[in-house]
């Protein structure tokens, strides 16, 4: 921080510094042209002078290093000092033709014997002719490196500042490296308080997620000890009865179909926790693409005819194509459990509807059954792992617990919402939207 602060520091007072630089520059510079045209018209006055008192004649005692040209007002060249051609024709110059029509006139151009850049200065005289002086743009700059040792007293300034800002940056890190963000006593900035407020609030936030993150593990580990302890202590009890050679071979074959029942149990329970660690981690998933999600319905009604079959349910797919970019294998195990409970906590003779519905911003896909439904008190829980509503009644028709829960996971890694409307007798309506594609971007 302190090094940003000096650094931020330090480049405005690079940065104020060289605006004043050139803003010297630019007024001396302009200063010193204007002081160098009332100098040529100084000595233009000195030269009219002299030419009124010994005539022509004064113009040839003139130094060699001034150099003056006299043009008649037809534009021919009566003298030059500087040898020039004086059959050329001056009166296609701008500050010739403004003498002539203002009496004095100023250019700064490329000079047409020299090539370098050149102030102009003429003045019309009363018999109609015009004197014209000049003096090369160089004695400006010359005048410019006069005033350069200013340029020290800048270096010197820019030191100074970059001194001050290194101070300066520690003088304010400083009292905000030794806050103590357990005691907000001693706030060395008024400004600082609400963020000592909002960082005090992150950190009850991160302690309270913390705890309850700490809870769900102790929860999470707790029910998975329960339901891993439960068919495997069947199995176990079976499979010792068997061992002791008392057994009927009638109660054999009934203690195997009870161990492969179980042994089925902890197969499903054991896959379930895989997919939800897959989930949390986003590991291992296939890239999403575009599919049916119609068609998606079609196959999972169709793999779960025998069940709904056996319980006396009729799946009733509506709907047509609809389009979404997902998971396939993920998508399907969350549509399977949906409806797999659909058919599980229903009523015999019931009915399990699965829809698809698009829009605009959405597709929505519906799951709804005509079976026991669910209390309000248990409706906020029932996508927590290892949650029943009914234990005794899961534990009959089977189930992990974890089916809403890869369902609730699934819709997150789809950008999904879950929601679920439900009425006890009467039955279980859950929603998963999915928002389309140019809704996501």
């Amino acid at each position: 921080m302190t090094k940003t602060i000096f650094r931020n520091t330090f480049l405005v007072g690079i940065l104020v510094l060289a605006i004043c630089t050139f803003m010297f520059f630019g007024l001396q510079y302009t200063q010193t042209i204007n002081e160098t045209y009332e100098a040529l018209a100084q000595e233009a006055t000195y030269v009219v002078a002299g030419m009124n008192l010994s005539g022509s004649e004064y113009l040839d005692g003139l130094d060699e290093d001034h150099r003056v040209t006299w043009i008649d007002s037809d534009g021919s060249v009566l003298y030059d000092s500087g040898y020039e051609d004086i059959s050329s024709n001056q009166g296609s110059h701008a500050e010739v033709r403004e003498a002539l029509e203002s009496g004095e006139g100023r250019e700064t151009r490329r000079s047409d014997s020299t090539g370098n850049p050149t102030m102009y200065y003429a003045r019309l005289l009363e018999d109609g002719t015009v004197l014209r002086l000049d003096r090369p743009v160089s004695a400006v700059m010359y005048a410019l490196i006069a005033v350069s040792p200013v340029l020290w007293v800048f270096v010197l300034v820019l030191i100074l500042s970059g001194i001050l800002a290194f101070r300066a940056a520690k003088q304010i890190v400083t009292p905000i490296n030794n806050i103590d963000l357990d005691s907000h006593a001693n706030i060395p900035y008024p400004e600082l308080a609400p963020l000592l407020d909002k960082i005090e609030e992150q950190k009850m936030m991160i302690q309270e997620e913390a705890g309850q993150r700490e809870e769900m593990r102790r929860e999470f580990s707790a029910n998975v000890s329960h339901e891993l302890k439960t068919p495997l202590t069947s199995i176990s009890g079976f499979a010792e009865l068997m061992a002791t050679g008392d057994v009927s071979p009638d109660k054999v074959t009934e203690f195997s179909k009870d161990i492969y029942k179980e042994s089925q149990r902890l197969i499903s329970l054991i896959n379930d926790i895989i997919k939800l660690s897959r989930l949390d981690e986003e590991a291992d998933l296939p890239p999403k693409k575009d599919m049916d999600l119609h068609e998606l319905l079609l196959r999972v009604a169709d793999d779960l005819k025998p069940v709904a079959g056996k319980n006396n349910i009729f799946i009733d797919v509506k709907g047509e194509e609809t389009h979404i970019n997902g998971v396939d294998q993920l998508l399907y195990e969350m549509v399977y459990n949906l409806c797999d409970n659909a058919i599980k906590y229903n009523f015999p003779g019931g009915k399990v509807i699965m829809e698809t519905l698009t829009d605009e911003k959405s597709t929505r896909l519906i799951v709804e059954d005509t079976g026991i439904g669910i209390p309000p008190e248990h409706q906020k829980r029932v996508f927590e792992r290892f949650y029943r509503v009914d234990r005794s009644h899961s534990k009959e028709i089977g189930g992990t617990g974890l089916g809403l829960s890869i369902v609730k996971h699934g819709a997150m890694y789809h950008d999904a919402e879950v929601s679920m409307e439900s009425t006890p007798g009467k039955g279980t309506r859950i929603t998963i939207t999915f928002p389309n594609a140019e809704e996501e971007k």
